[in-house]
């Protein structure tokens, strides 16, 4: 049996679902195949993001988080609430229904936009085949172009092997139906701090394990150092340096728990758990995705080769998303999606991979774009700093949180904005202000000479703007 279609898209996650949907919208005749399966034994499109990733840890980092208000912060709103109870159940069900909702709005839109939902593993063939089996059914479709879009998977250690619900990856940690009494986290990235976020909010003591001797190095290191500070005032014990060895299940009190040995600056070391988060990163999922004679050239990490384009070695084969170079995150591949499909409708299309924001949604949060300090000291570029600390934001003050700082860098000469750097609340709110700015190549004096209103927290960007040049207002500057 063989179909024909104008466009197949492999995977229905962010880059794949919108890559799909904007090459339905440009009047292309398009399907989609995807083999995600969740929890109920049913086809549930949005891949790992929707699923069991981006959306459901943000449900309950932002459930958690008022968990810990109510617990810490309202009184000193004046508001007492007496005691404040934990209904773990409710919370996952109000998890699980936020992600429905969105997956079944994937599927509205797709029937919307008349495409084809295929059910199955795809891998693709020579010739712009794609081979999709289904149980026992097997089904070839061709198309005239075919855009790869398969994500990605948490990277598994050896030394942690995932086992009997008590060493899980991050879809383990989303899905606790009690909340632990210790938690230990291996890697202190994004995936792990966001976990033991949640988890430290709702009561449980968290470790978190991270081999490298700097937090967060892709950050911007007084940014970083700023976010340790906050992490560890909360209860988070981050160990930097902390090389995991082995990890054993053992029956301690009658009752199963991980014990961890690990390597620092001390020597060997242990700890018992009772569950084991492990978040090193993740993979592409491109180990079975085509056949040997489609002849994709893969790199020693497993991405697959593409141009600036996103099309493979293989003409009208593109890839997007978490199977090629740049960073893993969903808006990323969602861009890529729809550039793509401009591309193969003939039209114009690019993307600035120097602008690509990235965010931590902890609290406070971290977001950054462009080029941090360490960046522009390692290529010798002349810059200028602005910083403004929201203990000095008036609408900081008022939402009762002050911790953080806004962190602008402008080129010396020109004055052109080359990074922005935020550690606070909503800083993946306000990052989009600095991605504007800097996509429309403004300086940091564009955004000292825009009015911002009064009072809110995008102020200290205004300010920080200020401040490259000494000007800031609410802030003491140096003469």
């Amino acid at each position: 049996m063989s179909d024909n279609y104008d466009v197949i898209v492999i995977g229905a996650g962010p880059a794949g679902y919108v890559s799909a949907i904007r090459c339905a919208q440009l009047g292309m005749k398009t399907a989609c195949i995807d083999n995600w399966i969740n929890d109920k034994g049913k086809s549930s499109l949005g891949g790992t993001c929707l699923n069991v990733g981006c959306i459901p840890s943000k449900a309950l980092l932002q459930s958690s988080e008022l968990f810990e208000q109510a617990n810490k912060s309202f009184p000193q709103h004046g508001i007492k609430l007496g005691s404040v109870e934990l209904d773990l159940k409710a919370m996952m069900a109000r998890k699980n229904k936020i992600v429905s909702e969105l997956t079944g709005g994937i599927s509205a839109l797709f029937k919307a936009n008349k495409i084809k939902s295929i059910e199955g593993t795809a891998k693709l063939l020579a010739d712009k085949k794609v081979e999709v089996i289904c149980g026992a059914e097997k089904t070839v479709y061709s198309a005239q172009s075919i855009v790869i879009a398969c994500g990605s998977s948490s990277i598994e250690l050896v030394n942690a092997p995932l086992s009997e619900d008590l060493i899980v990856d991050s879809t383990g940690a989303l899905a606790f139906d009690a909340v632990p009494e210790k938690i230990g986290v291996i890697g202190a990235g994004i995936i792990g701090l966001e976990l033991g976020s949640v988890w430290r909010r709702l009561g449980a003591s968290v470790t978190v394990l991270e081999a490298q001797d700097v937090f967060i190095p892709i950050a911007d290191k007084q940014i970083a150092r700023d976010a340790l500070r906050a992490y560890k005032k909360q209860g988070l014990d981050i160990r930097l340096n902390a090389r995991l060895l082995s990890t054993e299940i053992k029956t301690i009190n009658k009752r199963k728990q991980v014990e961890v040995t690990y390597q620092d600056e001390k020597g060997d070391q242990r700890e018992v758990f009772d569950k084991l988060i492990v978040a090193v990163g993740r993979k592409p999922n491109t180990d079975y995705i085509f056949d040997d004679e489609a002849e994709l050239i893969l790199d020693e990490r497993g991405f697959i080769h593409v141009n600036d384009q996103c099309e493979t070695s293989q003409p009208g084969v593109y890839a997007i998303g978490d199977v090629v170079r740049g960073p893993m995150l969903a808006h990323k591949g969602s861009e890529e999606g729809m550039m793509v499909a401009e591309l193969i409708a003939g039209k114009y299309a690019s993307i600035n991979y120097d602008l690509i924001p990235a965010v931590i949604y902890t609290h406070p949060e971290l977001a950054w774009v462009g080029k941090t300090e360490q960046q522009l000291n390692a290529a010798g570029e002349n810059y200028k700093i602005g910083v403004f600390p929201f203990v000095a934001s008036g609408r900081a003050k008022a939402q009762g949180d002050t911790s953080g700082m806004v962190k602008i860098l402008s080129q010396g000469e020109t004055d052109r904005i080359l990074g922005v750097h935020i550690v606070g609340s909503h800083a993946s709110e306000l990052i989009a202000q600095a991605v504007i700015a800097m996509e429309l190549g403004a300086s940091a004096e564009d955004i000292a000479l825009t009015i911002f209103a009064h009072p809110s927290l995008s102020e200290a960007l205004h300010e920080a703007a200020l401040a490259v040049d000494n000007r800031a207002i609410h802030i003491m500057q140096k003469k």
